[in-house]
């Protein structure tokens, strides 16, 4: 093991935050690799975390109660979360926060203050989240697998009409993202090199790993409960942007009226949360979140198909092959 002296001082900070003795005995327990992101990844109900990741997922589990409208964005890291965080938010708060307002929340905060992940909040501010005009809705967003969630999300029943959106994207633009991620937020002990983020992806040891089972997981939960679970494509949504904010906003049951949709609104939903206009804010390009990470390390390209530029032929028909395995017979394609 390195010693500590060598591990970036944010990375020892979250360390810190969330080894209790208890934890810390959980940890010892669980099969340990190599991160591609974190030193070290942990394998908990089938899935790797980094401990800090994986302190949020229990704490979920534990401690979260969800209101009557709560929704819940989920993706795997780097699959244009930031992008869909921004999305919903507007969608929802377009009443109150029309997207054309100069003031507009979006413009001073990014897409992480308004829409926190479970795994970077404390049980403790569940509750204080109000970033929806209706009270009884909040926004959250998780990386968390569909069969890690609390059984309150899952549940069926009358008392939990949460909604969840699942965002996923294309297996060679996700590696190739997350690799610059790694090397961008410096949590290693040294730079992780492409052919190393290769091999660990392909293994399933990256953040909340396998991909693979991630997204299936989602995409049969979308299946077999279609009022609950929506899954959308970040390609669908960059192609055809309109049609796929039609399917969201009817998805969660504010559906654009007809004179929403005769006074551009959608165009100027579409045009606020672009690559282009959020990457380019003051709020985007500075400042951390609470645990460390640059608002700025979020924020590289927006590019569809950037896999196959920077992956050898080689490595994109292995990944290729994996996700034919994977999702054979699922009818999903990616």
């Amino acid at each position: 093991m390195e010693p500590a002296t060598l591990q970036p001082l944010s990375q020892q900070a979250n360390d810190e935050k969330v080894c209790n003795q208890e934890f810390k005995d959980l940890l010892s327990s669980l099969p340990k690799e190599r991160g591609l992101a974190p030193t070290y990844s942990y394998q908990y109900q089938g899935f790797w975390y980094s401990p800090l990741a994986l302190q949020g997922v229990i704490n979920c589990q534990n401690h979260f109660e969800p209101r009557k409208n709560d929704v819940i964005l989920v993706s795997a890291p780097k699959s244009s979360t930031t992008w869909l965080k921004a999305i919903i938010y507007t969608l929802i708060n377009r009443e109150v926060h029309p997207p054309q307002n100069p003031h507009h929340p979006l413009l001073n905060k990014s897409p992480h203050q308004l829409v926190p992940f479970f795994e970077l909040l404390d049980p403790s501010e569940y509750d204080a989240v109000c970033n929806s005009s209706e009270s009884s809705t909040r926004i959250f967003a998780t990386h968390i697998p569909v069969g890690s969630l609390p059984k309150s999300l899952r549940d069926d029943s009358s008392s939990s009409n949460c909604r969840i959106v699942y965002l996923c994207r294309d297996i060679k633009d996700n590696l190739v993202s997350l690799f610059h991620f790694a090397n961008k937020v410096n949590m290693r002990p040294s730079p992780i090199s492409l052919e190393e983020a290769f091999d660990l992806y392909c293994k399933g040891i990256s953040a909340v790993g396998p991909i693979w089972d991630q997204i299936l997981g989602y995409w049969k939960e979308s299946l077999q409960k279609p009022h609950k679970v929506l899954f959308m494509r970040c390609e669908d949504l960059k192609n055809e942007p309109r049609f796929q904010l039609r399917r969201l906003a009817h998805f969660l049951g504010k559906p654009f009226s007809l004179e929403e949709e005769n006074s551009c609104l959608l165009d100027q939903i579409i045009c606020l949360c672009s690559f282009d206009t959020m990457s380019k804010l003051k709020v985007n390009n500075t400042g951390h979140l609470k645990h460390g990470i640059s608002n700025s390390s979020f924020f590289r390209n927006g590019i569809v198909g950037d896999g196959k530029k920077c992956l050898t032929a080689d490595m994109a028909s292995r990944l290729d092959q994996i996700t034919e395995e994977k999702f054979h017979g699922s009818g999903l394609f990616l």
